[in-house]
């Protein structure tokens, strides 16, 4: 077997035990890798009901075909767990030498379950698994960590994946950090790790990944490589995902100020152009990467002197627009800190905005929020805040559960601006312009995910209007979905997408030149059809109904203002409603959105066809 190992790691944290499963190649070319074979770990690990916070979840990591090889960008994992913040599966990526350490150790995957009896960290040392005491680590903050486990055992060449203080107290929005910059950062996958009271996966993996064709491989490689240099990533390699400031201010569709309005008019101050000029320190790459987007910046004077972290646009405008804020040092520091705690920076800045909004309102007064003035630009009370939610202290025991669960407390009318779907919170596209992606948000398998969707790029890209809608719609997500899938399966990084010639016939011949296995083009296609249908299928035995893929009341009731007509604009419940039945259409599913038998049997799934279709 070339590049895979055939093996997935199943740990224990109860009563510390492990075990091997091995799977072989029909199985892996069926689920490949990333998001695929980490939902079909958790399907078949994580019982149907489980509490989230419950031993019985299980964190399921799975690496890509290519971790550890020379293809160009393909040192990513997936993670997939029930998500303490929306209930149903969520899966997250992230990439760098964390992933291949997981390879180089001998593993295709690795399933954690159970609870530790105290604080724990793991040490997989190729195929030794140590328990150890991590009680000396906990309350320490992610980067330290990272540093602290690997002066512990002596070996600077040690991965890690750790928790900081959010994870601990198990913030629903907390991430999973490794290699400093990199988070598997949505859907509370550090929430889930800290139920079990693991603070961190250390990995040091000493076996080569050997591929099928070496030659072969390396030339495509190569040549993948210098097209990655290209004009299709130029505006990540210069200014990063940052660039999309002005870009989307332009168009009306940047959220602002709790997704209020569609336009922030200190756009420029808080521009990937003005972070460049006045704060950037330095490009850097994940590993395997051709392109190197990652901004590191730093503030240089000032109240948050020496604050430095790499900024991308859903954090930018999470802490920065979306908060009403203008003053890039705050938003900087409010990322480090982020970083530090190990909290998602989307969901930390629309939670924080929608208290921002409660507190213009009324609904939330200085003494509910520990004395701080919480208006929309205050960047001192953002920072302050960002800590509370972190340790939990005060009014961040509230926030520290997400916008849906601190909106249903509070009450008040507050649930109408709560910006969240499914209990995640939006990301950083207005759903009132970007219509298609408006139903990409609704219909997300782990909520109104970017990533998973790319529907907002038919908006932004001119393949549809802006402002508008219609039943098209439907077959245009669906194909963004599995097109998303596929990269995120074969664990491509979704900035060198337009690199590709033919993304099926690029990925087939990377895949069997890599692994040995033959894979064809339509195989490829049909990968990312047997993801979301995986994903979809797993919520739908979470107890799913077509009620959950809606958008919040703002999007239908406050009108934003497209810039190029001045015409005040809102979302019409009955044309995304007309967009929903059209993209279940177009997935072959029922109309109330639930998987027919022979839809899952056509893909490959017949276990779960007799378990949830229909």
């Amino acid at each position: 077997m070339f590049a895979y190992t055939g093996r997935i790691l199943h740990i224990d944290l109860s009563d510390k035990t492990t075990r091997i499963q091995r799977v072989d190649e029909d199985f892996l070319k069926k689920y490949v890798g990333g998001v695929c074979l980490a939902a079909r770990l958790a399907y078949d690990n994580i019982p149907k009901g489980a509490d989230p916070f419950g031993p019985e979840n299980a964190l399921c990591f799975a690496t890509s075909a290519f971790a550890g090889t020379i293809v160009p960008v393909g040192d990513k994992y997936s993670v997939a767990a029930k998500s303490p913040l929306t209930n149903f599966l969520n899966d997250s990526l992230a990439t760098s030498y964390f992933a291949a350490a997981i390879k180089q150790a001998g593993y295709d995957g690795i399933v954690i379950k159970g609870k530790a009896e105290k604080p724990t960290y793991i040490f997989i040392d190729d195929d030794v698994v140590e328990f150890r005491d991590a009680s000396h680590l906990w309350g320490m903050e992610t980067w330290d960590t990272e540093e602290a486990i690997r002066a512990e055992i002596g070996d600077d060449t040690v991965r890690c994946c750790v928790i900081g203080p959010a994870g601990e107290h198990l913030v629903r929005f907390a991430n999973l950090t490794n290699d400093r910059g990199r988070q598997a950062g949505r859907g509370g996958m550090g929430a889930v790790a800290g139920s079990k009271l693991l603070k961190a996966v250390a990995i040091r993996g000493t076996n080569p990944v050997k591929v099928a064709d070496p030659d072969e491989l390396r030339a495509m490689a190569l040549e993948f490589a210098q097209r990655a240099q290209g004009s299709g990533t130029q505006k990540y390699r210069i200014l990063g995902t940052p660039a999309n400031v002005l870009a989307l201010n332009s168009k009306g569709i940047l959220p602002t100020r709790n997704f209020q309005q569609g336009v922030f008019e200190a756009a420029e101050r808080v521009s990937g152009e003005y972070m460049h000029e006045h704060h950037h320190e330095k490009t850097v790459a994940c590993a395997g990467c051709p392109i190197a987007c990652e901004q590191v910046v730093s503030v240089k004077d000032g109240p948050y002197e020496g604050a430095r972290t790499s900024v991308d646009y859903e954090s930018l405008f999470a802490l920065g627009t979306n908060c009403g804020i203008d003053y890039f040092p705050g938003i900087i520091k409010a990322i480090e800190l982020c970083d530090r705690y190990g909290m998602d920076t989307m969901s930390t800045g629309v939670t924080i905005a929608w208290a921002m909004e409660c507190f213009e309102k009324g609904i939330l007064t200085k003494e509910d929020l520990d004395g701080l003035e919480l208006n929309f630009g205050n960047h001192r009370a953002e920072t302050a805040l960002i800590k509370k939610i972190a340790y939990r202290e005060g009014i961040g025991d509230l926030l520290a559960e997400g916008t849906k669960r601190a909106s249903e407390k509070v009450d008040k009318g507050s649930e109408r601006f709560a910006m969240q779907v499914k209990g995640m919170e939006m990301a950083g596209y207005e759903v009132r312009g970007c219509q298609t992606f408006a139903l990409g948000a609704a219909v997300g398998t782990r909520g109104p995910c970017h990533n998973r969707s790319l529907a907002y790029e038919a908006d932004t890209h001119a393949e549809v209007p802006l402002f508008t809608c219609g039943p098209e719609r439907g077959q245009i997500a669906k194909d963004k979905e599995d097109f998303a899938a596929i990269l995120d399966v074969m664990m491509f990084c979704k900035f060198i997408r337009r690199c590709f010639d033919d993304l099926y016939a690029d990925s087939a011949k990377f895949y069997t030149l890599t692994t040995g296995i033959q894979m064809t083009p339509e195989e490829v296609k049909k990968l990312g059809e047997r993801a979301w249908n995986l994903k979809k299928a797993f919520n739908i035995r979470e107890g799913w109904t077509k009620d959950d893929d809606w958008l919040p009341p703002r999007c239908f009731e406050d009108p934003i203002v497209n810039p190029a007509t001045g015409e005040k604009v809102t979302l019409k419940p009955e044309d995304l409603r007309m967009m929903i039945d059209a993209y279940y259409k177009a997935r072959g599913w029922t109309e109330d959105g639930f998987i027919p038998k022979e839809k899952l049997i056509e893909l490959g799934l017949e276990d779960i066809a007799e378990e949830i279709g229909v």
